[in-house]
């Protein structure tokens, strides 16, 4: 994971707007459906915004937004586009927002993290959101299942201790967890799905955070 960082900062960052900078039409419906359940002023949270992919929406739509990377790398590109938004570099796992956003999204990022962390940082994503607000997520899906099962067995040839769905390598990692497990989480951070489809490689859930207070 330290590893991994490190290339967001000096390998990612530098390249991410042209490589990965479009915004496909299942990630642009679902931020807008946030973006829509809103009044003007009022503050969403990016949670692992990268290089501020959404922010035009969001800004031009007439609402405030609160990007948060692990990156600073990620935020330095970020800060050069959007020199007056609001940025602060905190991981998703230790948020550390209390119900203070009118709406939150968390885009392309979830993959990056270990199983393990996962119930904490839907729960830091509900918890960050107001009572009843819009949370939207999305899962990676893994397109070749095949592979999965290669990488889990050369992790565990180099006594990694890996479970299924990890996609650990050298230079990088991914986890493609189960839907099931994914569920059960979002049950457990009170993230009600209101809205669910997939496309462009990626599960996108429409949440809607439950009245407990789960941040951490």
């Amino acid at each position: 994971m330290r590893r991994k960082a490190e290339r967001f900062d000096l390998v990612y960052a530098p390249v991410y707007d042209e490589s990965w900078g479009r915004i496909g039409e299942s990630h642009a419906l679902y931020v807008t459906r946030v973006i829509q359940s809103l009044q003007p002023g009022d503050v969403i949270l990016d949670a692992a915004c990268g290089t501020a992919r959404f922010f035009s929406m969001i800004l031009d739509a007439g609402r405030r937004v609160l990007g948060v990377d692990w990156s600073p790398g990620m935020l330095e590109r970020c800060r050069a586009k959007f020199p007056d938004a609001a940025t602060e570099q905190r991981h998703l796992q230790h948020l550390g927002f209390d119900r203070a956003f009118d709406g939150v999204i968390c885009v392309d990022a979830l993959e990056n993290l270990p199983p393990e962390d996962w119930p904490a940082a839907l729960g830091a994503l509900q918890g960050a959101a107001k009572p009843m607000a819009l949370v939207y997520v999305t899962v990676e899906l893994a397109e070749h299942d095949n592979d999965l099962g290669a990488a889990y067995d050369a992790a565990r040839g180099k006594g990694w201790p890996v479970v299924p769905g990890e996609l650990a390598e050298d230079d990088g990692y991914h986890y493609y967890p189960e839907r099931a497990a994914v569920r059960t989480w979002l049950d457990e951070a009170r993230l009600e799905v209101v809205e669910q489809s997939d496309g462009e490689g990626y599960s996108h859930l429409l949440c809607r955070a439950g009245l407990q207070d789960n941040s951490s």
